[in-house]
């Protein structure tokens, strides 16, 4: 069926065609090609998920930091007077 859209070669390699055996059993009755798109949305999904679980972990880890470094007063100053301006 003629599309403006972008189409993509895929090679069924030994992974691609685990993948695709995977993903007939979740969606079966679908075409290679759909079950490709399938796999293609459920990957962007999970990436997803993993950043957003990520910069979570992150976020925690940093509030948990906030605040935990002491400095003796003028420390900045002191460290700065041998920078140039």
């Amino acid at each position: 069926m003629p599309t403006a859209l972008r189409r993509y070669q895929v090679t069924e390699t030994p992974e691609v065609a685990r993948a695709l055996e995977i993903a007939e059993r979740r969606w079966p009755g679908k075409s290679r090609g759909a079950l490709l798109a399938a796999l293609a949305e459920e990957g962007a999904k999970s990436v997803e998920r993993d950043d957003a679980a990520r910069r979570e972990a992150r976020r925690r880890e940093l509030e948990a930091l906030a605040g935990s470094f002491r400095y003796e007063p003028g420390y900045l100053e002191e460290l700065r007077k041998d920078w140039p301006e």
